[in-house]
Formats: C-alpha cells, sequence, structure tokens
C-alpha cells in the first residue's frame, strides 16, 4: 500500500487551452491536514477535482492510495464542494439517509452526532437553509464519511466568523487521523492554521511552496497568514 495518501507527478491540466496547472508536483503524507493558498483562480479547486478523479490532467499523474485519480475511487474519497450539490426539496435527515446510501463508508450515527453539534433542525428542508446552515450540512456529510483522503473546497465559505472557531474544532474531532487525510482550499487562513500540519502555497497555477505548517512558526517567526504573503510574492 502507498505511503502517499495523494501524489502529484508533473501534472498540467488545460480547460480549453487554458493553463489551470502548470506542470505541479507534490505528495501527501497519510494522516496530515494540509491546505491549499493561494488567490482565487491560482488552481487550488482544480488540484481537489482531480484528486476527486472528477476531471483528469492533461499531462502527467494524479494517484490516491497509488491506484490513479479517476471515478472509480469516490468510495475511498469524501469529497465537498465550494458548490452547492444538496437536493432542496430533501429534508436535512432526508440527505444524511440518501448519502448513507449513495457510500458504504457512510456512518449514519457520526453524521446524527455531527448534526446535533452543528445545531442543524433534522426535519428542515434544505431549501429554507441559510447559506452558513447548507455549509454546514456539507461538512456533516464530509466528516461523515470513512474515507481515507477527505477533499475540502472552501468549507468555511457563508459560514459566521462567530461559530468557524467550533466548527473547525468538530472538525478534528470528528476526523480519524490514524487513517484519514484532509486537504482543502481555504482564505480563511487564519482560522484553520491552528489545526493544520502542512501548506500548499499556489499561484498562477504554479505551486510557489509547500511547508510544515510548525516550520513556519518556529523557523522563520511568522504566522501563517504573513509566511503566506511571502510565499506569494515569489
Amino acid at each position: 500500500m502507498s505511503e502517499h495518501t495523494v501524489k502529484f507527478t508533473n501534472v498540467t491540466k488545460k480547460y480549453l487551452g487554458r493553463m489551470a496547472l502548470n506542470n505541479v508536483s507534490f505528495d501527501l503524507p497519510r494522516g496530515k491536514i494540509t491546505a491549499l493558498v493561494g488567490p482565487n483562480g491560482s488552481g487550488k479547486s482544480t488540484i481537489l477535482k482531480l484528486a476527486a478523479g472528477l476531471v483528469h490532467p492533461t499531462q502527467g499523474s494524479v494517484t490516491v492510495l497509488g491506484k490513479t485519480a479517476n471515478r472509480r475511487i469516490a468510495g475511498e474519497v469524501a469529497y465537498l464542494s465550494e458548490s452547492d450539490f444538496l437536493y432542496p426539496f430533501f429534508t436535512v435527515e432526508e440527505t444524511l439517509k440518501f448519502n448513507a446510501g449513495l457510500f458504504a463508508d457512510f456512518d449514519l450515527q457520526k453524521a446524527k452526532e455531527i448534526l446535533s453539534f452543528m445545531d442543524l433542525e433534522p426535519d428542515k428542508k434544505v431549501k429554507h437553509l441559510s447559506k452558513g446552515n447548507r455549509g454546514r450540512l456539507k461538512i456533516v456529510l464530509a466528516l461523515s464519511r470513512r474515507a481515507p483522503l477527505i477533499l475540502m473546497d472552501e468549507p468555511l465559505s457563508g459560514l459566521d466568523p462567530m461559530v468557524r472557531d467550533s466548527i473547525i474544532k468538530s472538525m478534528i474531532s470528528h476526523l480519524d487521523l490514524q487513517g484519514q487525510t484532509v486537504l482543502m482550499s481555504t482564505h480563511e487562513v487564519a482560522e484553520v492554521e491552528p489545526v493544520l500540519d502542512l501548506v500548499i502555497s499556489i499561484n498562477e497555477g504554479k505551486i510557489t511552496c509547500i511547508e510544515d505548517v510548525e516550520n513556519i512558526r518556529e523557523q522563520h517567526g511568522l504566522s501563517l497568514v504573513d509566511w503566506m504573503k511571502e510565499a506569494l510574492a515569489k
């Protein structure tokens, strides 16, 4: 079994001739929480879609647990998209049961526990949820999977800043970092810094830096936000 959860090797991705990623290589060790940081349009979402097997590289290779990333790896990847993929006519509880039917590794009991923490009403229809509460529900769906790889595209987007800290703590408490690896894109860098192991800085489709978050603080003497500003300026 591969020691790396995700491995990108010389990956280039083009959309209709537009360069989204340019010769990107990195690998993620198991059991780590990694953030993709960079400006809008830098390639963060493309990396997540490639790792989820939803799109394919124009050149290079992407593997998850040693397997080529494609739609057949859906059972090993939990993917939280930034776009709204929820069915509006389902209730919250029906949404959980629907996902339990889709994924064999979906833990319905765990989902109900996280739902309670997120203060979501099970019988409320998705179409009546605020943007923030739909965001909470999407987090519940991702964290309720026992998949070895969890991908999150801007998981804190639309959430009230007052609750982000508690939701981040909930995310960590419901992860099994002995067996799960997390890769997330985020603009809320300061909020997620305390839980991160690694950070990948990307700009204009190229990785500018990969760094251990603890090293950033101890060796560089910088907060993650200040380090990111320097990394993106390179």
